[in-house]
């Protein structure tokens, strides 16, 4: 992850709500976001020919650009559009990879971004970071976090759940990362950020003790106000910090090891919850135990689809996939013996807290 300028500005703009990509107008006529109202709007591939009907009565002049996003080409190739000519603002509407896309093309060439997303699958929504495949690669490339974010929960609610319970994992996550960062204070004398941490920490919290289900939109509001909270948070501090620790290292490992096992947010969720477990924080891994087996995502490395040995594996290759990062696993340093028998303590304490 790469080092990011540090930055106390916010979002001038936060939304969630229904109906919000039909009613972009007001949006765009907010003087503060487009002075002309000449905008760039960015959908993907899909949806994106629905979400132009919707809108297209507010559009006005803005011109429309289509892209399959999710790749570094495809976020230069946009860029090279929107730098024919002279926009106010770029409006990219969709889930992760147009907004990534879109965040990257509008940095490139220093134009204001407006993040309209239709799922919360991630915390990219307003984090200052945008992730783009390139040669094959997962890279993460530093960005301006958006002038305005919205949420349309009309498209969160009909989008497939997996999303939103990716979504829960990514915010919830935050938790551990925050714990890491604060470990990486005490043991090593590491910078910490105070405001980073409440904002990282606050979101995931509200999450983590509401009551509602993904159907709610109580609670669909709170998970979207977590990932944006997670992202601002990164702004804040200039690093990934606060919602990046051990989680994050298991998740990249699993990636590099064992290629499309789980989405991100499933892969950063249960390593959470077992960095918790390594911690030695019972009242905390019963919480994040039981919101991760509310909603539906893994708890145990078989319902991630991966045996014993393979999360073994996982665990201690991480450390190697942020060498510059101190966390549970750098501060434990165990070996593979040692994991499994970690892991077999976990899966006991796991049945005994689900039962």
């Amino acid at each position: 992850m790469p080092l990011l300028a540090r930055t106390v500005n916010t979002p001038l703009v936060i939304e969630v709500r229904r109906g919000a990509v039909a009613d972009l107008g007001p949006l765009l006529a907010d003087r503060r976001i487009s002075a002309g109202g000449d905008v760039a709007v960015v959908v993907g591939p899909g949806q994106g020919e629905r979400i132009v009907e919707l809108i297209r009565p507010t559009l006005g002049s803005a011109d429309v650009f289509t892209v399959a996003g999710g790749t570094l080409d495809a976020a230069l190739e946009l860029g090279n559009k929107l730098h024919a000519r002279s926009y106010d603002a770029v409006v990219g509407i969709g889930g992760g990879k147009t907004i990534d896309t879109a965040k990257y093309a509008a940095t490139r060439y220093a134009i204001p971004m407006v993040t309209v997303a239709t799922s919360l699958a991630n915390d990219g929504i307003a984090s200052p970071v945008a992730s783009l495949d390139h040669e094959g690669r997962r890279g993460s490339y530093g960005v301006h976090i958006p002038i305005a974010i919205v949420v349309d929960l009309d498209f969160v609610e009909n989008g497939p759940d997996r999303q939103t319970q990716a979504g829960i994992g990514d915010a919830v996550s935050n938790i551990n990362a925050v714990a890491d960062w604060e470990l990486a204070h005490v043991a090593r004398a590491e910078p910490i950020d105070g405001l980073a941490v409440t904002l990282a920490r606050t979101g995931a919290e509200a999450l983590v003790n509401h009551p509602g289900k993904i159907t709610d939109d109580g609670f669909l509001t709170t998970l979207a106000e977590a990932l944006i909270l997670g992202g601002i948070s990164m702004s804040v501090c200039g690093s990934s910090r606060p919602a990046s620790g051990s989680c994050h290292e298991i998740s990249h490992a699993i990636d590099v090891l064992f290629p499309g096992t789980g989405s991100h947010g499933e892969q950063v969720g249960l390593g959470a919850l077992f960095s918790t477990f390594l911690r030695g924080d019972p009242e905390r891994f019963g919480q994040l135990a039981t919101c991760l087996h509310r909603h539906g995502l893994a708890t145990t490395p078989a319902e991630l689809g991966l045996t014993v040995e393979q999360f073994v594996e996982a665990v201690a290759y991480a450390p190697r996939t942020r060498p510059d990062r101190y966390t549970i696993l750098e501060h434990l340093n165990l070996t593979p013996t040692a994991i499994r028998e970690r892991l077999a303590d976990y899966a006991d304490a796991l049945r005994d807290h689900l039962s």
